[in-house]
C-alpha cells in the first residue's frame, strides 16, 4: 500500500488558509492536523476545514506517530529553527518562505536533508511565476544564448503588512515587522536564479534608511535585528558569469505586481516586463525579431479585461492577479484541486503538488533544500553588505543535491 502524507500545519494565520484545503484535497494526503499557540485559531481551522486533529504544541506534533510531515506557516524568523527540529524528529517539511534567517540554520537544514533523505520543499511562488517559466524554458532550449543580466524585485509597501504582523505579533508586532527586507529575498532571487540555472557567488548591497516608520525600522533595539532598512538593492555576481540586480522594497509607492522580472537578457534573446506588457526580442542574426508575449504570460482574466476603462487602477491594486497564465501547465495538476482557488499568480497548487510528488516518488522537489539555500543565502549576505556600506562579500555555496537524487521537473 502506497504511503500517504499525514501533515500538521503549524501556525494558523491568514496565509495558511490558502493551503490547508489544497493539501486536504490532494490525492497523496490522507490526514491534516493543525497547531497554534493560540487555541482559538486552531479551533477556527477545525470549524472551517474539519481537520483531523488539533495539536496543542509544536513539540506534541513532532512527538506524534500520527504525523509524518510538518507544514511551517509561523513568523518568518522561526522557520529555520522549526524546520531543523522537524527534520531531527524524522518529519518531512513543507516550509513557507523564507527557508531560514541565518547562514548556520540554512546549512543545517541542507545537512539534515542530505543525511536523512527526508522531503524538504520551500513554498516559493517565484519559481512558478509565468515570467520565470518563460525565461527558464528559453534558456534551457538555448534560444536565449548565454545569460548576461537580469533585474527582479519584490515591491510590497509596508502598509499592506500591518494587519498580518499585528495578528501574529500582538503588542510587540513592530519588533518582528522590522525584519531586514533581504532576509526575505526569495520572491526575487528564485525567479532569476531558477531561470538562469545558476547561483550567486558574490554580492554588494545598499539599503534605504527608513524615515517614516522609524518605530519599525531602526537601530538600537527598534527591532530584533537592529535593522534600519526598509528597502535594499543588491548587485550580484552569478556563477555562470552573469550579473543580477535584486531589490527588496517595503516602503515604496507600489502595490501590484509585487514580484516580477523586469529584465532578463541573454546574448541571443531578451525578455522585458513593464506593468502588464511582456516582450521578447530574439537576435537570430544581424536583425532582431520582436514578439509580444503578454497574452502568454498574463493571467487569462487580465487579458480578457484589457479594455476595462479602469484597467490600470484595477491592475496595480491586484485585480486578476491570482489567475493562471496560459504558460502554466494546469494539466499536470491533480484534478481534485480544480474546484479550489489558487493564489500568487496561480502558483499555490504547483507548490503543494510538488511537495506531494516529491514525497510519493522519493525525488526532490524543484524548490528542494539545496535550491532553497541558493535562493535565500544571497539575501542574508546582501543585508550584511548593506550594513557595511556596500562592502562586496562572498556568498556561501552549499553544493548541489546528491547525484543519485533526481529533481522533479517543474515545467513539464
Amino acid at each position: 500500500m502506497e504511503k500517504k502524507i499525514r501533515i500538521c500545519f503549524v501556525g494558523c494565520g491568514g496565509f495558511c488558509n490558502h493551503f490547508v484545503p489544497l493539501f486536504q484535497a490532494h490525492p497523496a494526503v490522507e490526514y491534516v492536523a493543525v497547531c497554534d499557540l493560540l487555541p482559538e485559531r486552531a479551533q477556527d481551522y477545525m470549524d472551517k476545514y474539519h481537520v483531523n486533529r488539533i495539536f496543542a504544541t509544536f513539540e506534541e506534533a513532532l512527538a506524534s506517530s500520527e504525523i509524518n510531515s510538518i507544514a511551517i506557516f509561523t513568523q518568518r524568523h522561526l522557520h529555520g529553527p522549526m524546520a531543523i527540529a522537524a527534520l531531527k524528529a524524522g518529519k518531512n517539511v513543507y516550509s513557507a518562505v523564507p527557508m531560514a534567517s541565518t547562514v548556520e540554520e540554512i546549512a543545517e537544514i541542507v545537512r539534515l536533508v542530505g543525511e536523512t533523505r527526508l522531503t524538504y520543499s520551500m513554498g516559493e511562488t517565484g519559481h512558478y511565476r509565468p515570467c520565470s517559466i518563460f525565461c527558464r524554458q528559453k534558456m534551457q532550449s538555448g534560444e536565449m544564448g548565454d545569460f548576461v543580466y537580469a533585474e527582479a524585485q519584490y515591491n510590497h509597501d509596508m502598509i499592506h503588512f500591518y494587519e498580518s504582523y499585528i495578528r501574529s505579533g500582538g503588542e510587540n508586532w513592530r519588533q518582528v515587522a522590522g525584519i531586514p527586507p533581504m532576509l526575505y529575498p526569495t520572491h526575487s532571487t528564485a525567479m532569476v536564479l531558477s531561470a538562469a540555472g545558476t547561483y550567486v557567488k558574490r554580492v554588494a548591497a545598499f539599503g534605504f534608511e527608513e524615515r517614516q516608520d522609524t518605530d519599525i525600522f531602526g537601530r538600537d533595539g527598534v527591532n530584533l535585528w537592529n535593522n534600519p532598512f526598509s528597502n535594499t538593492s543588491a548587485l550580484m555576481q552569478l556563477a555562470n558569469g552573469g550579473i543580477a540586480r535584486i531589490s527588496e522594497n517595503r516602503r515604496i509607492a507600489w502595490y501590484c505586481p509585487m514580484s516580477y522580472i523586469t529584465n532578463f537578457h541573454g546574448t541571443r534573446g531578451s525578455y522585458e516586463c513593464s506593468m502588464a506588457q511582456h516582450t521578447y526580442v530574439r537576435l537570430p542574426g544581424k536583425e532582431a525579431v520582436f514578439e509580444d508575449v503578454s497574452a502568454l504570460l498574463n493571467p487569462a482574466e487580465l487579458t480578457n479585461n484589457r479594455n476595462d476603462p479602469e484597467f490600470g487602477n484595477k491592475f496595480v491594486n491586484g485585480a486578476w492577479s491570482n489567475d493562471y497564465a496560459p504558460i502554466q501547465n494546469q494539466a499536470r495538476l491533480p484534478r481534485e484541486l480544480d474546484p479550489l482557488p489558487t493564489g500568487h499568480g496561480g502558483t499555490h497548487k504547483y507548490m503543494v503538488d510538488d511537495f506531494c510528488r516529491a514525497f510519493t516518488t522519493g525525488k526532490l522537489s524543484p524548490t528542494n533544500a539545496w535550491r532553497a539555500a541558493q535562493y535565500n543565502l544571497p539575501g542574508l549576505i546582501a543585508h550584511q553588505s548593506a550594513m557595511h556600506n556596500g562592502e562586496a562579500m562572498d556568498v556561501p555555496y552549499l553544493g548541489e543535491p546528491p547525484a543519485d537524487w533526481q529533481v522533479l521537473p517543474s515545467d513539464e
